[in-house]
């Protein structure tokens, strides 16, 4: 084996890692979250939480990735660490897909199906239809199908490159003696740790021991304790991913860890014990790529049908090792907070986290709703509970902008699809305006409690004129939330009418207020009042307004908010009118 022999090994490498990525990649934005909000509702139970764990590492093709979103769930208060268990289990048998898929590989015959099935013969075939599909195709599932393919085309090629310049290191002396001790049990495993704990992915180190099998020099001897150590090393990813969180989610991770390890410790002492006494001779027969796949699958089937009865004791075990620090430990209570599940372990399954802001996003909407149905409830009479419940759903509100905003920033960085990325801008833009209609319902409540310390009233013609405002204004903050949540654009076009139907109640509520202040019947102080309330339903209209025109702006190419806008106000828009009249009549004072 030449230097250049050598290089085209470390290009095949990274032509496959580089497959292996992209293909990933591509089969988890193609499954969108799906995959993810089946792990975090059907997992009440162990068998099914397995089977579960078992169908999502293979949909994917990865065990690291599902382990992570795993303690990610048990981190953010979605999941219980009981739950964990059976899905990580289960996620060891899926990865073991990936093994067999590569070893066709090592599939050899003059047949001509036979060599149909060989990577070789149908990866162009394969890169010609994805590459086809990302450059041509206008419909996104296509698209990402076409990065599946493309990346299952690198990954085979990386492959196939690989095997064909390591077939050359059977003559390479240095190369065999490294092998050979890998037949110690000890090193062989430790080997297998250090290579999948420094590339995080056991699919991909397999993929690497198959295509070194290719030498026609890599023993079962040797690889069996590399595959037993491949096991353990890809729980690193999850460890780190452990590192920071609560309890919990670092319990989650160690089950992960001591799953394998234990598996892996009973496997080699009754492996190897009983080799002592049979003599397993094939041993030292020369290891294939689908003999890798079997064993890779005979472990891990085997090591969950084990430790399943088991799965208490591991439980116990992690609790063990991540012991209570004088507190109580509560999984249903210890993580209520809807924030918490922005989880940034999410981040490296870029469809799921969306899924989980889009989720947050509507119910900080909902929130902010609530809490101008309550100021309008106020303005009818003042109450205490109401008034402390404005305030902190206000307080609430700032969190959740700060906390959301910060969390969808760092999305935006990652690949999402084209209606994942519409949306996430939609929210980005979306966020302040709601925060200030949250400020807003604060503003009121604090005016409407300023009366009451100073024993000021409102006239019954003036409560009448703000139940008329606060419904005209709930009306449009509930329209806003709904077209938010459904990116709805014939129903935005419904909210800039309403809006100027508000717009001329304030004006009209100013009117009649400085009409009573000249004739004396009711005082500056709660005019003064008055306007505040009725500027603070102004604005909030406003800005129900610019989430309206976003919605438009964003899913609407081409929508042009001036032109839009300039129609609007010019009296250009029949349809706007017909609306209009529809909410004047609706919402007229004289009523």
């Amino acid at each position: 084996m030449d230097f250049f022999d050598l290089l085209t090994m470390i290009g095949g490498l990274a032509l496959f890692l580089y497959g292996m990525n992209v293909l990933g990649d591509g089969l988890s934005r193609l499954s969108g979250s799906r995959m993810e909000r089946l792990l975090e509702k059907l997992t009440s139970k162990k068998i099914m939480a397995v089977l579960l764990g078992a169908a999502v590492t293979a949909v994917i093709q990865s065990s690291s990735a599902t382990t992570v979103m795993v303690v990610g769930f048990v981190n953010s208060g979605i999941m219980k660490l009981s739950q964990s268990i059976g899905i990580i289990m289960g996620a060891n048998i899926g990865t073991t897909i990936t093994s067999w898929i590569l070893s066709l590989a090592g599939i050899e015959g003059s047949n001509f199906f036979v060599k149909l099935l060989k990577p070789s013969s149908f990866s162009p075939i394969i890169a010609i239809v994805g590459v086809a599909f990302m450059l041509f195709s206008k419909n996104n599932k296509r698209r990402e199908i076409g990065t599946i393919f493309a990346g299952f085309a690198i990954l085979m090629f990386g492959m196939e490159t690989m095997s064909g310049a390591v077939k050359g290191l059977a003559e390479v002396e240095g190369f065999t003696g490294i092998l050979t001790r890998f037949s110690n049990p000890v090193l062989g495993v430790l080997a297998g740790t250090l290579l999948t704990a420094a590339i995080q992915s056991s699919s991909a180190s397999v993929g690497i021991l198959q295509a070194l099998c290719m030498s026609g020099v890599v023993t079962y001897s040797a690889a069996i304790p590399v595959i037993m150590g491949q096991n353990i090393g890809t729980c690193i990813t999850a460890v780190m991913s452990g590192i920071g969180a609560e309890k919990n989610a670092r319990r989650a991770s160690l089950v992960h860890l001591y799953f394998n390890l234990i598996g892996t410790i009973l496997f080699m002492v009754v492996f190897y014990g009983l080799n002592i006494f049979v003599n397993f001779t094939f041993l030292n027969d020369i290891a294939s790529p689908v003999g890798i796949a079997v064993i890779h699958s005979l472990f891990n089937i085997g090591a969950t049908i084990l430790l399943y009865p088991f799965s208490n004791f591991i439980e116990r075990l992690a609790v063990l090792s991540v012991r209570d620090k004088g507190t109580q430990d509560n999984e249903d209570t210890e993580k209520n907070s809807e924030l918490a599940r922005l989880d940034d372990r999410f981040l490296g399954n870029p469809s799921f986290a969306f899924e989980v802001c889009s989720s947050v996003a509507q119910n900080m909407a909902g929130r902010v709703l609530e809490s101008v149905r309550l100021s309008g409830q106020l303005v009818r009479g003042y109450n205490k509970k109401i008034y402390s419940d404005i305030i902190a759903i206000e307080e609430e509100i700032d969190k959740y902008e700060d906390v959301l905003g910060t969390y969808l920033v760092k999305l935006s960085s990652k690949t999402l699809s084209a209606q994942d990325s519409t949306t996430l801008s939609i929210i980005l833009h979306t966020l302040s305006d709601f925060e200030r209609i949250s400020d807003h319902a604060a503003d009121i409540a604090h005016s409407v409690k300023k009366m009451k310390s100073k024993e000021l009233h409102f006239t019954k013609k003036m409560v009448s004129e703000l139940e008329v405002f606060s419904d005209s204004v709930y009306d449009i903050v509930d329209m806003s939330v709904r077209i938010f949540e459904t990116g709805d654009t014939n129903a935005a076009r419904e909210v800039e009418p309403l809006e100027q139907v508000i717009d001329n109640i304030n004006k009209e509520v100013k009117k009649r207020q400085i009409k009573r202040l000249r004739k004396g019947k009711n005082t500056i102080e709660s005019g003064f009042i008055m306007t505040d309330i009725s500027t603070a339903y102004e604005r909030i209209a406003d800005h129900c307004s610019n989430i309206a025109v976003c919605v438009m702006q964003v899913n609407e190419n081409g929508f042009e908010t001036h032109e839009y806008l300039g129609k609007i106000k010019g009296g250009d828009n029949p349809e706007f009118a017909r609306t209009y009249n529809v909410y004047l009549d609706k919402y007229s004072l004289d009523k």
